[in-house]
């Protein structure tokens, strides 16, 4: 893969202000594309990076919205369009991941997961789809931020783990539709990345990881933005409805 294989390209990438969004930003943006970074609550850090990147002579532009609404999705799509033009790149990675019994999660809180988790992805995709189609774009690529505990559940992540499992299968399902467009959909299913102040919020977590995993070490952000940049690009071109699963290779794990 050259340093600028997605020059030209238009790239969306929502939840852009977090850990894993910023770098897969930054990654987008270092390969040559316009990124429109999305964010909800976190404006600040979102304008940081999208000035960082201006800095760096890349393209980027902040633009905040409530994907758990239709109108949010809309009103995003939209302003990339004003921005940069068509979007020819998506990438889902907005999310919520509240911890809760399972007995104890509400109807409410399982609607707001699946709101955020799988609508929002679901209606982007449909709009992404609708514009590349009307623009006659032949290829174009959108990848969703899944997770290993959409095939293995952790406890207290039940809710978490049905919205991620819908997520895989909303990709599939949108592969088989869309590929006649020329339009590929995958997901990456990351298993557990690190971020700030992780270690001293779960250090037992951290430590079985690190003891399991065979490359026996937790996922950098960059590692999952490396897979998205895989995945969007010329070199991965036959490739559509494949969850790429980068766990440190924890999934092969023997579970007895």
């Amino acid at each position: 893969m050259t340093a600028k294989m997605l020059d030209g390209q238009v790239a969306i990438v929502t939840g852009g202000s977090g850990g894993i969004g910023r770098a897969i930003c930054r990654c987008l943006a270092g390969h040559g594309a316009k990124v429109t970074m999305h964010y909800r609550g976190a404006e600040d850090e979102a304008l940081e990076l999208a000035g960082a990147l201006g800095q760096d002579g890349l393209e980027a532009r902040a633009i905040g919205a409530d994907l758990s609404t239709a109108r949010g999705c809309e009103s995003l799509i939209a302003a990339s369009d004003e921005a940069f033009g068509t979007a020819t790149i998506l990438v889902n990675n907005a999310a919520m991941q509240p911890v809760a019994d399972f007995d104890r999660i509400s109807a409410a809180d399982l609607a707001s997961m699946l709101a955020t988790n799988v609508q929002g992805p679901f209606r982007l995709m449909q709009l992404f789809a609708e514009r590349v189609i009307e623009a006659g774009i032949r290829d174009s690529s959108i990848v969703n931020i899944a997770s290993i505990e959409g095939t293995r559940p952790a406890a207290g992540h039940s809710h978490y783990a049905t919205s991620k499992s819908a997520l895989i299968m909303a990709t599939r399902a949108a592969a088989l539709e869309l590929g006649k467009h020329g339009i590929r959909v995958n997901s990456v299913s990351p298993g557990l990345v690190d971020r700030d102040g992780l270690e001293d919020d779960w250090p037992e977590g951290v430590e079985r990881w690190r003891g399991s995993a065979p490359l026996g070490r937790l996922g950098e952000p960059e590692d999952v933005a490396n897979a998205v940049a895989f995945l969007v690009s010329p070199s991965a071109n036959w490739i559509t409805g494949h969850d790429l699963v980068i766990d440190g290779g924890m999934s092969v794990i023997p579970g007895w």
